[in-house]
C-alpha cells in the first residue's frame, strides 16, 4: 500500500514540528484516509481498532480547525474510560506542543468536579472526557456549547457496551446542529448505525481492518527501562546474548543517529538507516549488514522496509512502535528460515498498557524480563573465556606452558589453582599494566605501514569471532577519529594489524589501552619495528 508522509497533508508547520518530535514519519492507513476527510469538514465514520493511530487521525484535524484566539470550547471528544480520555488528551497536547494559546483538558468522573470547573473557567478550546462527566458539566453550564463546531465519539462501540448510549445522545443534543460529527468504532453494531443515521449528515465511511498477523517461533521479551538507561541496557543485552546480526528500531531519525553514535562509542560496530540518507548510502549500509561487516543495524520503520536478511538473530524495539502492526513487521525480521529469533522491547511506565494492546492484537505473549546486572554480563564473559580455554586445551600444544607453571608452583607458595584463577582474573579485567602505560613520549619507528601511517598490533583475531568492522568501530568510537581515516586491517586467527595515521597513533594507543572489543579485553601496541 502506498504510504503518505505527514508533510504531504498541507498541515501547519507547528503541527508538523509536533508530529516529528513524537517520532511519526508517515501516516498509518487510518490517518492517511481520515485526516483529509475530517479536514474537509465531512462527517466521518471510521472503523478502526486500538493501535492504528486513530487519535492523531482526529486530533490533527481538530488542531488545524481550532482558533487559538477564541478561548471558548470548540471541540469535544467523548471516550469510554478516564484512562483513554487522559491518553487522548496527552497525545493531542503533544501534537499541539508548538502551537500557542491552545488549551486541552481531560474531564472524567472520580476527579474533583470543583477543580475541573476552575480549569474550565480559564477557557478550554478542546475538551476530552467521559460521557457522564461531560453531561454533568453541560447541565451545570460549566461547559458551554455555542462555539463547538466538532464532536468526536472515540471507541463508540465500547461506550455503548458500557451503557452510555443515553448519555451520548444527551450530549449530542446540546451541540449546535451546524457541526461536524466524527465517530470511531472497531465494530459497527446496530446501535452505532442508528446513532450515525440520526446524528450525522452524509457521513463518509472509512474502514481499516487490520490483517490477522501472528508471530510464531520468536521469543518475545520486554524490559521496563528509563529513557536514560536504554543504551546501557541495550549494551548489556548485546553482550549477554551475543547475537550475530541485530536490528534496533527507533521512532525518529534523530534517535537513530544518536544511538549509532553511542553504540560506536562503546566499541560496537553499528550503522544507521533512515529516510534522510541518499540511496547510495543506504545501499552501502545494507551491504555491510548483509555480509556481516556491520553487526547492528539501527533503523526507523520507514527505512527498514525491504530489509530481508535471514541471519538476524535479535530485534530490539528501542522505542515502542506507534502502530501494533509495525511491531509485527519489526520482529518478523528475525526467526527467518526456520530459526528461532528473539525480540526485546523497551517500555517505560505507562507504555506497558500499549504493550498489552500489542499482545492482544498479535495473540502472543511478551514476557517481562529482569534487566541483566553487570554480574550477569561478567558471568557470560567468564563462560566465553572458559569456552575459549577448552578450545586451546583441545587444539594447542601446551607442554612448555605446563613446565613453566610446574616450575613456578615448585618455587612459590601457591597452587596451580591459584595461578589459573589469577590468569582468569587478568583475562576478565584485561592486562592492567598495558592499560595504565602512557604513550605520551613514545616515538614510532618503521612499523611497516604505508607512508604517513603507523601499524598497530591487537591481540585479538578471527578465532575470537571478531570482524574488521569490530576493530574499525572500536578505534573510531574510543578515539573519536573518523572511521574513514583508518587504513588497512589485516586480520589473522589470533591477532590483527591495523594501520592508522601517524599523527593519531599515540592518541589511539592511549584511548584503546583500556578498551574491550565485543566484550573482550584487548592489548594494543605498535607493531614490531622493522
Amino acid at each position: 500500500m502506498e504510504t503518505v508522509k505527514f508533510d504531504e497533508l498541507n498541515l501547519q508547520p507547528q503541527i508538523l514540528k509536533g508530529i516529528r518530535e513524537m517520532g511519526f514519519e508517515e501516516t498509518t492507513p487510518i490517518q492517511s484516509k481520515a485526516i483529509p476527510m475530517v479536514m474537509e469538514g465531512l462527517d466521518v465514520i471510521g472503523q478502526a481498532q486500538t493501535g492504528t493511530g486513530k487519535t492523531a487521525a482526529f486530533g490533527i484535524p481538530l488542531l488545524m480547525k481550532v482558533d487559538p484566539k477564541n478561548k471558548k470550547t470548540q471541540a469535544i471528544v467523548l471516550c469510554p474510560t478516564r484512562e483513554l480520555a487522559i491518553q487522548v488528551a496527552e497525545e493531542i497536547r503533544s501534537l499541539a506542543k508548538y502551537m500557542h494559546g491552545i488549551k486541552i483538558l481531560p474531564v472524567y468522573g472520580g476527579q474533583d468536579i470543583v477543580k475541573q470547573i476552575r480549569s474550565l473557567k480559564g477557557g478550554t478550546q478542546i475538551i476530552i472526557g467521559t460521557p457522564g462527566r461531560i453531561m454533568d458539566h453541560l447541565r451545570r453550564k460549566t461547559i458551554k456549547c455555542e462555539s463547538v463546531n466538532t464532536i468526536v465519539l472515540d471507541e463508540a462501540d465500547e461506550m455503548l457496551n458500557m451503557g452510555f448510549r443515553e448519555d451520548i445522545e444527551t450530549v449530542l443534543e446540546y451541540i449546535p446542529e451546524e457541526r461536524q460529527t466524527v465517530l470511531f468504532s472497531a465494530t459497527m453494531p446496530k446501535p452505532i448505525l442508528e446513532i450515525t443515521k440520526k446524528y450525522q449528515k452524509d457521513a463518509v465511511t472509512i474502514k481499516v481492518v487490520k490483517k490477522e498477523l501472528t508471530v510464531p517461533s520468536i521469543e518475545q521479551y520486554y524490559y521496563d527501562v528509563k529513557r536514560k538507561d536504554k543504551v546501557e541496557v541495550l549494551s548489556r543485552l548485546l553482550d549477554v546474548y551475543g547475537p550475530k546480526l541485530s536490528l534496533v528500531f527507533c521512532n525518529t531519525k534523530r534517535m537513530v543517529d544518536e544511538l549509532v553514535h553511542a553504540l560506536q562509542g562503546r566499541g560496537y560496530f553499528a550503522e544507521g538507516l533512515h529516510g534522510d540518507m541518499k540511496q547510495v548510502q543506504r545501499d552501502r549500509v545494507m551491504n555491510n549488514f548483509r555480509n556481516g561487516r556491520t553487526e547492528i543495524l539501527v533503523a526507523t520503520d520507514v527505512a527498514a522496509r525491504g530489509i530481508d536478511v535471514d541471519d538476524v538473530e535479535a530485534v530490539f524495539n528501542f522505542d515502542l512502535p506507534q502502530d501494533d502492526e509495525y511491531y509485527v513487521h519489526r520482529i518478523g525480521r528475525t526467526g527467518r528460515a526456520g530459526k528461532t529469533g528473539r525480540s526485546f522491547t523497551f517500555v517505560k511506565g505507562k507504555e506497558v498498557y500499549k504493550l498489552k494492546d500489542i499482545q492482544r492484537y498479535c495473540k502472543t505473549k511478551i514476557l517481562a524480563q529482569k534487566i541483566p546486572s553487570m554480574e550477569d554480563v561478567e558471568q557470560v564473559k567468564l563462560e566465553k573465556i572458559m569456552d575459549h580455554i577448552d578450545t586451546v586445551i583441545e587444539e594447542e600444544d601446551l607442554s612448555a606452558m605446563v613446565d613453566m607453571i610446574e616450575a613456578q608452583v615448585n618455587e612459590a607458595d601457591y597452587t596451580t589453582m591459584d595461578i589459573a584463577a589469577a590468569f582468569l582474573k587478568l583475562a576478565l579485567r584485561g592486562n592492567e599494566e598495558s592499560s595504565s602505560s602512557s604513550f605520551e613520549n613514545f616515538e614510532f619507528g618503521d612499523t611497516g605501514a604505508e607512508e604517513g601511517m603507523v601499524r598497530l598490533f591487537i591481540n585479538i583475531g578471527k578465532k575470537q569471532h571478531v570482524k574488521p568492522g569490530d576493530i574499525l568501530g572500536a578505534i573510531a568510537g574510543e578515539s573519536g577519529i573518523p572511521g574513514r581515516l583508518v587504513g588497512a586491517i589485516d586480520m589473522y586467527d589470533k591477532y590483527t594489524f591495523v594501520e592508522v595515521p601517524r599523527e593519531y597513533g599515540k592518541e589511539i594507543l592511549q584511548a584503546m589501552s583500556d578498551s574491550k572489543i565485543k566484550g573482550k579485553s584487548i592489548n594494543i601496541e605498535p607493531a614490531n619495528q622493522k
